[in-house]
């Protein structure tokens, strides 16, 4: 399977950055394709401009280059912090720009955006990974969750992907080696069980 890992936090070295290299060893190591995109690194531009907003727009090189792997991919992985109960501005904007009509979803002919629209993700399955310092008792309590309505539902529901997971790792601030180290084992269990060994990697091993 070709699985898009998309990577949102700005600090080379951070336990972000630590998930997604769990993710992409364990996607490797069952024998699926990996598409990385660190945004950050990559300094990928999150602001939409007013002429790439409407459908027929035939987006330039650079970002039909996302559009068309996150199109083929048929498992995608999100790495992010939790910054005000949303994804970083420069993820945001990626979604923006890239989860774009045509692409992600489109509208039965004739409605203007007012219906229901229809998912076109052809991935199978995703994956949001996120890193907190507000702890799940408090985040549960007080502000209800925000990321787990905006990834499954307003996001991949959307666009067509049901089956959907999300893990949150915190208190990130006070963590030990230890709990860091659980987290990681969490994290390569999870991508495991919904991206298990492809079937060409599990002949070769039998045979």
């Amino acid at each position: 399977m070709k699985v898009s890992v998309i990577l949102g936090h700005p600090e080379r070295g951070s336990f972000n950055h630590a998930i997604a290299e769990r993710a992409m060893q364990t996607l490797d190591k069952n024998g699926h394709e990996v598409i990385y995109h660190d945004l950050y690194e990559e300094r990928f531009d999150p602001i939409l401009p007013p002429d790439e907003i409407p459908s027929e727009y035939e987006p330039d090189a650079p970002l039909k280059k996302y559009c068309d792997e996150i199109a083929r991919s048929e498992g995608i992985i999100i790495v992010h912090p939790n910054w005000w109960g949303q994804p970083p501005a420069i993820l945001k904007g990626w979604v923006d720009r890239v989860l774009r009509p045509g692409v992600a979803y489109a509208f039965e002919e004739g409605d203007g955006g007012e219906g229901i629209p229809i998912g076109l993700l052809r991935a199978q399955a995703a994956l949001v990974f996120n890193t907190s310092n507000t702890p799940e008792k408090r985040e549960m309590a007080v502000f209800g969750d925000p990321l787990e309505t905006i990834w499954k539902r307003c996001i991949f529901d959307l666009c067509g992907v049901k089956n959907f997971k999300r893990r949150n790792y915190g208190v990130i601030v006070t963590s030990t080696s230890e709990q860091r180290k659980m987290w990681l084992r969490d994290v390569q269990k999870m991508v495991s069980e919904t991206f298990p060994v492809h079937s060409s990697r599990r002949n070769s091993r039998d045979g």
